[in-house]
């Protein structure tokens, strides 16, 4: 029987089951998205001008006005605006909540709207749900 030395493994270069995650692992983006359909279809919010607000006040690294340098990006699309971030950037999905809620405060429609988290990636405006007919509290 023949004697064969086992490979000798060197610590310079990682493990082959390393080496092929590395090479094919691209920059991943993270994409938030607020979904205002039902403000949007009655009216009721302006999407291009919360687009704005959010170009205006999103702060990227501590800075606001600072979404170009960091490859952040904000789209729309008729009911839906969407914010793509880079995964390492660690965009905070919280903050989306916290500027769309001001926004709602500042358009005066705070009281008729609320943010809710629709998925792990994204928001959604919907209205309170108001039922009429319950004022009357049981006496005792």
């Amino acid at each position: 029987t023949r004697y064969i030395a086992p490979k000798t493994i060197s610590l310079d270069s990682p493990p082959f089951f390393l080496q092929a995650k590395s090479k094919s692992a691209k920059k991943s983006t993270v994409k938030f998205v607020v979904d205002c359909t039902a403000p949007v279809d009655d009216k009721v919010l302006d999407i291009a001008s919360f687009e704005k607000y959010l170009n205006e006040r999103i702060k990227v690294e501590g800075k606001t006005g600072n979404l170009s340098q960091c490859n952040v990006v904000i789209s729309r699309d008729r009911t839906k605006i969407t914010v793509a971030s880079p995964q390492d950037l660690g965009f905070s999905k919280r903050q989306l909540k916290y500027l769309s809620k001001r926004y709602l405060k500042k358009q005066q429609l705070r009281d008729y709207l609320r943010v809710i988290a629709a998925s792990k990636n994204s928001y959604e405006l919907k209205y309170y749900q108001i039922t009429a007919g319950d004022d009357e509290e049981p006496e005792e």
